[in-house]
């Protein structure tokens, strides 16, 4: 299954993360299919960069938002609708 999720990148104690669409079974850092934004919990507000084109084209054709990356989503107001998948 294709899965939305997040990929940590960035120092030590000073994590910054990019929004990836990747096959569930590949490591966290491992390789992906494509990147569709970045996630910078550091600033307040958190920094949220998501391009919204790619991101509804992937969920038509089937990609499941992890648990974190639904939750960023809906905080962002970017699709308030979106259905995590747990499993």
């Amino acid at each position: 299954m294709v899965r939305i999720r997040l990929k940590r990148v960035g120092g030590k104690k000073h994590p910054f993360y990019r929004v990836v669409v990747a096959d569930q079974r590949a490591a966290r850092n491992g390789s992906f299919i494509e990147q569709i934004g970045t996630y910078d919990p550091f600033p307040d507000p958190p920094a949220i960069n998501i391009d919204e084109e790619k991101l509804k084209q992937w969920l038509k054709n089937g990609a499941q938002p992890s648990d974190s990356v639904a939750d960023i989503l809906r905080t962002s107001g970017i699709t308030p609708t979106v259905e995590s998948a747990s499993g």
